[in-house]
Order: C-alpha cells, then structure tokens, then sequence
C-alpha cells in the first residue's frame, strides 16, 4: 500500500475503499503541530499558505477541484500532504474530503477558506449568471465548508477558521462591487462566527488583502503573505481581522476616517431617531 501522504485521493468509493483510509497513518499531530484544512489550494495563495504551513511541520489537507494541480504545486510531496478532490460548491465531495483528513491525521486545527476568485465589472452590467457563479464559491462555497468541518472543531473545543477575504470586503472600489459584496458577506458572516465560536475556544480571524496582494500580478507579490498567515494561528490571541498589505490599511483607515466623520455631523439626526 502506498503512503497517502503522497496520494491522490478522489474519494470515489469504488477507488478508495474505508478499510484502506482507516490503514493510513496519522502524522503531525504532535504538540504545537497543526493539521490545516485548505480550500482552493492549487494554486495562487492556497497554495502558498500550504506550502508554509508544510514547512513548519504541520499537516495539510489540500482541497481543489483538480487535486493534480495540487500536487503539481508540491513536486516534492512533502511528509504531511493529504491532496483530495474537492469542489467548495459540492458539499458531499468536502464532507468526504475532511472524512479522508480525520482517517489520515485524525484532527482538523485550521481551517483555511481560500477558494474564492475576482469579478471585475460595473454592477448594472454585470449578469444574474456572473454574480450568482460568483456567490456560489466566495460565500455559498465557505458556508459549505464551514459546514463539514466545524462539527469536528467544535467536538474538539478547539481550532482557528481563517478566512481569506479582501480588503474590498471592508471598503470597496468602483467596478469591483460585485466582488467587494461577496467579501462584505464574508465579513458579516465572519463577525457573528466568530461570536458563536469563541465560547467553544475556536477563534475566527479574517484576512484582508491588499489589491495589490494577488498571484492576478506576479509570483512575487504573495512571498510575504502566506507567513504571516501561518503566523497569526499561532498566536494566544489572534485578531478578528488582519489586513495585508501598506493600500489595505490605507483603505481601511479612510473609511473609518470618513464613518467618523459622517457620524459626527449627523449624530444629531441619528439620536433624534431614537424610541
């Protein structure tokens, strides 16, 4: 049997049969090892933050609609990578994906919700079909991740949701509406998790990229990014937020500028409002 650290796993029954996945030995559960759950880890971000998390020793189940473009991505096939086929809008192939992780390493500790991707366009022009494709992964795809993992960190009483969102979901811009919405929905959905999780000792953290923090530029621009993400999952109290890069917190800090200020001069309004 070969060890499925360096397998592909479809998860078709008919390939990988529960008898072999409960023959699998776990690995990296060590203390102060982590095993990550990532979502759209083939490529881009994804797969930068597997790649830093397997460097420091900790475990990945690596989820992407082509697992071979994971694998790709790892030629090596480093100790600690589970690949597994799955597609974030597919709820049963995530349900088999984290069941393949708990036979493999036995614990889920962070959950990475990765799979996502941009839509440039003006709102009046862009189609039903386009902004309903693009809530499907970007929100619809992290509920239904969200959905197969948490009951195992709430069983454990302990685990970080990471995810990935974009400074467009705090203040967006002209022609990216669309895409800031689907994060403004991340952000909000992200909020009141983190809220329901806490009591539970699962922390929640979102993070907010820069515009320019994208693989959409070059290799380069990402170099920085997956560490720091590493980094904040280990941290006693990490943020409900962290921005990434020098634009996102420009951006944040002028809306919340511009709050304050709109707030200030209509408080008077505002308060009259009230019962």
């Amino acid at each position: 049997m070969s060890d499925s650290r360096h397998t592909v796993l479809d998860l078709d029954p008919t390939l990988v049969s529960s008898l072999e996945l409960l023959t699998h030995r776990a690995i990296g559960t060590g203390e102060n090892m982590s095993v990550w759950f990532v979502t759209g880890a083939s490529r881009g971000l994804g797969a930068e933050i597997t790649r830093e998390a397997l460097d420091r020793g900790h475990s990945v189940i690596a989820t992407a609609r082509d697992v071979s473009a994971v694998l790709k991505a790892h030629p090596q096939r480093p100790d600690g990578l589970l690949a597994v086929n799955a597609d974030v809008t597919e709820p049963e192939q995530l349900t088999a994906a984290v069941e393949a992780g708990l036979a493999e390493f036995g614990r889920i500790d962070i959950v990475a919700n990765n799979a996502g991707y941009g839509l440039v366009g003006a709102i009046e022009e862009t189609s039903d079909k386009a902004a309903r494709d693009l809530f499907d992964v970007n929100v619809f795809g992290v509920l239904n991740t969200l959905r197969a993992t948490l009951p195992t960190l709430r069983a454990q009483r302990s685990g970080h949701v990471l995810n990935i969102g974009s400074v467009g979901g705090f203040a967006t811009a002209p022609a990216a509406g669309l895409y800031g919405a689907s994060k403004f929905a991340l952000e909000g959905i992200s909020e009141a998790l983190h809220g329901e999780l806490a009591p539970l000792g699962v922390r929640v953290t979102i993070i907010e990229p820069g515009g320019f923090r994208t693989d959409f530029l070059n290799s380069s621009s990402i170099q920085v990014e997956p560490a720091a993400i590493v980094d904040v999952t280990e941290v006693a109290k990490p943020p409900l937020r962290l921005q990434l890069g020098a634009d996102a917190v420009e951006r944040v800090e002028a809306k919340l500028d511009l709050v304050r200020r709109e707030l200030d001069q209509w408080r008077h309004v505002a308060l009259s409002t009230a019962i």
